[in-house]
């Protein structure tokens, strides 16, 4: 359970008990004011007027009032040391908890979903935290405190107060029921329009080539409206309890005065002066009373929308991952780089039908298997199976002869040279790329910087660079082409000297003069490792040690170029849709 109290450190208890004492003082000073106030008016009221009483009085106050703004400033620091330590602390949690995510709960979320909880969710729950430490503590200690002061006075002055203190409180208690499910919907609205925004912007060049801006703008201003809809029913209702609140508030000054005028004249001459200063004071104690409640409304105003943010924050870190890390295992050097798949079959979270059907082979250390079959046939899952974005729903995968699922996830990615289907690079350097992420004590040097991108046939554009291997890398690689980043990518794998090597359809965006010399070296600098690789061209996997065909979901052959073309159907009808049949006898 990820309980709230629980992620407060004990230093932070500490200065929440600071601000608990801090704020009492603070209260004192501001409940002194009324008393110093009553002997004001009581001198002012007397025959003999003697101005030093006044003057000395009106210098308590002063100092009570510059006392409880200096506490008042020291609790506001310490409020928001105490909000952005927390904030920090559970970005950081959730940063490294969705990092952990395996695919299956990525795709649970959503990106657009996962970015507003980490940013727009903590933030209101920061600032409910930063109102709330200080409200919260506040508003019912000074209403006591205040309430105490006054009970000795008037009773009906007392049944007045209570009745505005009654209706305030049904008033919060009906905003709060109003508005919780709003506030909850206006941050899944958000989720929306962010997912909305982000599809858009990513695909900013197909809307422009399909003249789709309105298409797209139809969509946004439906999202938008949606969400402004929300908003404004929701602050429509909050908007009700900020002049019901000065309505009350004045109203009880009215009241109080009106009951003082009945009391006044009823009393003698003697005694009026003394009831004339218990309703001055009376009513600075009754604001003071109807002051907390405003200042609870303040937060209960805020209190809906981060209780149902730190909610969605809270379904996050209490998602369970799928991928847990193995105890790790001692791994024998004679298997190293050998890769098993023993009766495998796939079916992803909440799915009927099964992606892989009963796969089984083995590669052995050295050689290059590469994977072929139609869109949907699974090559791209059965290769994911290895590094563990998906765990084999049946079956086995075992790498160097050891269940992947015994191996921590660093033992085994550091095994690994994984190339995705959609070529992916980081904000930084071409030696940041390609010298990205921890292989445990191996590190790439500048010199196998310069090889692997040498081998991924990026030299001459990388050389050509105003800082070569120092130039920029904009954030997703948008200051290089798609061959580029594709060949950039690779050399981040080859750079890496692992034992595995994954290309999940990665030669893709390279024309074949590009594809053959950048394989040809490939095959040079990987002979004593594993290759594992998706390919829909036949010249890329041709030349492959194994070539297993997939259709469904289904192994349907596995052999050499030359066997495939005799034995497999399926093989054949794709190598034809390529080449035509003198082209295939040739090759």
């Amino acid at each position: 359970m990820f309980n709230f109290f629980s992620n407060f450190k004990w230093k932070e208890w500490l200065l929440i008990l600071l601000v608990a004492v801090l704020i009492v003082g603070q209260v004192y000073l501001d409940l002194k004011l009324p008393d110093f106030m009553n002997e004001i008016s009581t001198k002012l009221a007397a025959e003999n007027i003697v101005m030093h009483d006044v003057w000395v009085n009106g210098g308590y106050m002063l100092g009570c009032a510059l006392g409880s703004a200096v506490l008042a400033v020291c609790s506001g620091f310490c409020v928001a040391k105490i909000a952005a330590s927390f904030s920090k602390r559970l970005r950081a949690s959730m940063f490294n908890k969705v990092n952990e995510f395996s695919l299956s709960e990525m795709h649970k979320f959503s990106t657009a979903s996962l970015i507003t909880r980490s940013t727009n969710d903590i933030t209101q729950v920061q600032f409910a935290i930063v109102m709330g430490l200080q409200v919260l503590i506040k508003a019912p200690v000074m209403a006591i405190w205040a309430l105490c002061k006054i009970l000795n006075k008037s009773w009906q002055w007392s049944v007045a107060t209570g009745i505005a203190v009654a209706f305030m409180a049904l008033m919060i208690v009906l905003v709060v029921l109003l508005t919780y499910k709003k506030f909850k919907k206006i941050q899944a609205q958000t989720d929306n329009l962010n997912n909305v925004t982000r599809e858009n912007l990513r695909g900013i060049r197909v809307v422009r080539a399909y003249n789709a801006e309105n298409y797209e703008q139809n969509k946004f201003d439906k999202a938008n409206t949606e969400l402004t809809k929300t908003n404004l029913t929701t602050n429509s209702i909050m908007a009700l309890l900020s002049p019901t609140m000065s309505l009350v508030m004045n109203g009880l000054t009215l009241a109080v005065y009106l009951i003082g005028a009945f009391i006044i004249n009823a009393a003698t001459d003697y005694a009026r002066i003394s009831l004339f200063g218990d309703m001055v004071v009376f009513t600075a104690y009754a604001m003071q009373v109807v002051l907390s409640f405003m200042l609870l409304v303040m937060v209960f105003i805020l209190l809906p929308r981060a209780v149902a943010s730190w909610q969605r924050i809270s379904e996050v870190m209490r998602t369970p991952v799928s991928i847990k890390d193995g105890n790790g295992v001692t791994i024998s050097k004679t298997n190293q780089g050998k890769v098993e798949f023993k009766n495998v079959s796939f079916k992803y979270p909440n799915a009927e039908e099964y992606v892989l059907h009963d796969i089984s082979f083995v590669v052995n250390p050295g050689e290059t298997v590469a994977f072929i079959g139609s869109t949907g046939s699974g090559k791209s899952t059965l290769i994911n199976l290895v590094p563990r974005f998906y765990d084999a729903t049946e079956g086995e995968v075992l790498v160097d002869g050891v269940n992947v699922k015994d191996m921590t996830l660093k033992q085994l990615h550091n095994k690994l040279g994984y190339v995705p289907q959609k070529a992916v690079l980081f904000s930084g350097t071409v030696t940041s790329n390609v010298a990205y992420g921890d292989n445990g004590e191996f590190k790439p040097t500048a010199e196998d910087v310069k090889t692997a991108v040498k081998v991924a046939q990026s030299k001459d554009f990388v050389e050509r660079m105003e800082n070569k291997y120092d130039s920029v890398i904009e954030q997703g690689g948008a200051n290089v082409s798609g061959g580029q980043k594709q060949r950039l990518s690779i050399a981040r794998a080859i750079a890496r000297n692992p034992e595995i090597y994954i290309f999940d359809d990665s030669f893709s965006a390279l024309d074949y003069k590009t594809d053959k010399k950048l394989r040809a070296e490939l095959e040079r600098h990987t002979e004593n490792a594993t290759v594992l690789m998706v390919g829909q061209r036949i010249g890329t996997i041709k030349n492959a040690d194994k070539i297993i065909v997939l259709d469904s979901g289904k192994m349907v052959g596995m052999g050499t170029h030359k066997e495939l073309l005799k034995k497999c159907p399926v093989y054949k009808e794709i190598a034809l849709s390529q080449l035509s049949e003198e082209e295939l006898k040739n090759a």
